[in-house]
């Protein structure tokens, strides 16, 4: 399923955006853009997304 994120925002080599999942609940997702890494969450709140992406140590730096 094709999502459109809206909202997007980059902190470091992570990208957090927001979606709609296939019910229709709005969902954040962070994900590590590094070579290699791998590193991607889905969360229910702005703030995790946030939090994963600022706190996340990429293995492959």
């Amino acid at each position: 399923m094709l999502r459109r994120f809206r909202n997007l925002v980059r902190l470091g080599p992570i990208e957090v955006g927001t979606a709609n999942d296939r019910h229709g609940n709005e969902k954040h997702t962070a994900a590590c853009t590094a070579p290699r890494c791998g590193f991607s969450a889905e969360y229910d709140t702005r703030s995790a997304a946030e939090l994963a992406a600022r706190t996340h140590r990429c293995p492959a730096h």
